[in-house]
C-alpha cells in the first residue's frame, strides 16, 4: 500500500533519475496528465461528487468544462454549472461524453442505475464506485465491459482533506491506478489496498470522522464545566483537533511521542490521560473502529 503526496511536478528536478521519490512524482505527474487529457462524468451530483469535481477545477488537475455531471435532482445539475461544469439530461448522455464516470449514487439504487446505463458502457469506460458497500464482483456484474475501480473516501472530501483508499478491479490498469490517485489527490490523500481490506478502512476513515466530532463535542463540554464560554471552547476544542493532527502528519513522530512530549511530571496532562486510561478512551476507540468494521462487512454481503 502506498500514500499518495501533494507534491507537484516542480519538485522532480531536484531528484536524481532513479530516487524512488522521483519515480513517485513521475507516476503522479503521469496521471495528472491522463486527467487533463480525459473527460470525467458524475453519475450522481451530490455534495461528494461535487466537492471531487471543485477540488479537480481548483487545483487545476481538470478544467471545469471537461466535467459532466447528471442528477434527478436538477438543482443539483445547477450548483455544477455554476463553476463551469456541463450538465446532462441523463446518465446515458454523460456516459457519451466521458471517458471516467464517477459513480456517485446511493448503494441502494446502484444496480439499477448501472444496469439502466449499460448498453453505454464500453472497455473504453473507466467506472470509480464511491458507492458504500458495493462491491468490485457486482459493479463488474451490472457494468458489463467497463474497467472498474472501487474507492471509499470520507466526508471530509468536501473541505479537501478525504482519507480516502481504493483497489483496482481484474481489468483495471496502473494507468487507471494513476488517474483515480490523481482525482483524489485533489481533495486529499488517498491509498491503495486489496478490496478485503476496505471494510477497514470504512470503520476507520469512513466512520472515523463522527468519532472526532463526538471527541470534539465533548472536549467543549469539558471546557464549558471548566468555565469556559461555548463558542470558545468549540473553537478551541476543533482547532486543538486540527493542530494536532497536523503534529502527527507534519512531525512524523509516533502519537505516542508527540503524547509524551506534552505530559510533563506530574503535571495537567498526565492527570487528564489518567481519567481517560481509567475511562477506557483508547479501547473504546479500537472497539468502535472494529465494530464499523465489521458492520461494513455484514452489509456489503
Amino acid at each position: 500500500m502506498f500514500a499518495l503526496y501533494r507534491s507537484r511536478s516542480p519538485l522532480l528536478a531536484i531528484f536524481p533519475h532513479h530516487h524512488p521519490k522521483l519515480r513517485g512524482l513521475r507516476a503522479m505527474a503521469d496521471g495528472s496528465a491522463a486527467v487533463l487529457a480525459t473527460r470525467v462524468g458524475f453519475i450522481g451530483a451530490g455534495q461528494m461528487a461535487e466537492a471531487i469535481a471543485r477540488g479537480l477545477h481548483t487545483a487545476g488537475v481538470l478544467p471545469a468544462s471537461r466535467m459532466y455531471a447528471a442528477d434527478v435532482n436538477a438543482s443539483r445539475c445547477k450548483v455544477f454549472e455554476s463553476f463551469g461544469a456541463n450538465a446532462c439530461s441523463s446518465n446515458a448522455q454523460v456516459a457519451e461524453n466521458s471517458d471516467v464516470l464517477i459513480l456517485a449514487v446511493k448503494p441502494q439504487v446502484a444496480e439499477k442505475v448501472l444496469l439502466d446505463l449499460r448498453p453505454k458502457l464500453t472497455k473504453e469506460h473507466l467506472l470509480v464506485s464511491i458507492a458504500a458497500g458495493i462491491t468490485i464482483s457486482n459493479l463488474q456484474k451490472w457494468a458489463g465491459d467497463a474497467r472498474i475501480v472501487r474507492v471509499m473516501p470520507n466526508t471530509p472530501c468536501l473541505v479537501g482533506e478525504t482519507a480516502a483508499a481504493f483497489s483496482l478491479g481484474d481489468e483495471a490498469s496502473e494507468k487507471d491506478a494513476n488517474v483515480v490517485k490523481t482525482l483524489f489527490q485533489a481533495v486529499g490523500k488517498i491509498f491503495v489496498v486489496e478490496e478485503k481490506l476496505l471494510n477497514a478502512v470504512t470503520g476507520l476513515s469512513g466512520s472515523g470522522p463522527a468519532y472526532i466530532y463526538l471527541a470534539i463535542e465533548a472536549l467543549a463540554d469539558g471546557g464549558v464545566a471548566a468555565g469556559l464560554p461555548r463558542a470558545i471552547a468549540l473553537s478551541l476544542a476543533a482547532q486543538t483537533v486540527l493542530g494536532s493532527a497536523k503534529m502527527v502528519q507534519e512531525t512524523q513522530k509516533h502519537p505516542a511521542q508527540l503524547k509524551d512530549e506534552v505530559a510533563s511530571p506530574a503535571g495537567t496532562t498526565i492527570a487528564g490521560l489518567h481519567e481517560l486510561e481509567k475511562a477506557g478512551f483508547r479501547a473504546a476507540l479500537i472497539n468502535a473502529v472494529v465494530a464499523a468494521s465489521k458492520r461494513s462487512e455484514a452489509l456489503s454481503k
